[in-house]
């Protein structure tokens, strides 16, 4: 059974055993103040850079904003697929979901929950009349056309599915 260490102060605190008072170590504080503003990184490898040692934890804190994209954003649940070739199709499909969201992002320079919430006021309506029946896109404000240009990807038609009646 071990035995528990007494509380100990702060780490810049000392306590005088006579008193039982508390005091900031000076000494202490300067010699940790060397460090402010810096990171110690640990890597396996002898022979990497520390450009590249940086770039590794970069990437991993990216590979780490992804996964929780994929867990709210898309909404990826554990899901109740039995065979391999499944499994494999549905983790393809959330990680191309993923890619797109990160390509939208970089190309229009916004978050891709701006870009939800903007594109997501396009409707289309149905209009039916004695004409036939026709389908209809609201007009796109000037900031959901940028980002269909910034995109890259072609504006919807303002009309389509034109029914006559027969």
């Amino acid at each position: 059974m071990r035995t528990a260490r007494p509380p100990r102060p702060g780490r810049w605190l000392k306590q005088h055993p006579a008193t039982g008072r508390l005091s900031i170590d000076r000494a202490k504080v300067t010699s940790e103040a060397r460090f402010d503003g810096k990171y110690l990184l640990a890597a396996s490898g002898p022979d990497m850079s520390a450009e590249d040692v940086a770039l590794g934890y970069t990437n991993l804190l990216e590979a780490g904003r992804s996964f929780r994209t994929m867990k709210s954003t898309l909404y990826l649940r554990p899901v109740c697929h039995r065979l391999d070739g499944r499994i494999r199709a549905h983790v393809l499909l959330c990680w191309l979901a993923l890619l797109l969201i990160r390509v939208a992002e970089r190309r229009t320079g916004t978050t891709w929950r701006t870009i939800r919430n903007e594109l997501g006021r396009i409707h289309q309506i149905t209009l039916a009349g004695p004409a036939g029946r026709l389908q209809q896109t609201t007009r796109l404000t000037d900031a959901q056309a940028k980002l269909f240009r910034d995109c890259a990807v072609p504006l919807p038609p303002k009309m389509t599915g034109l029914q006559t009646p027969e």
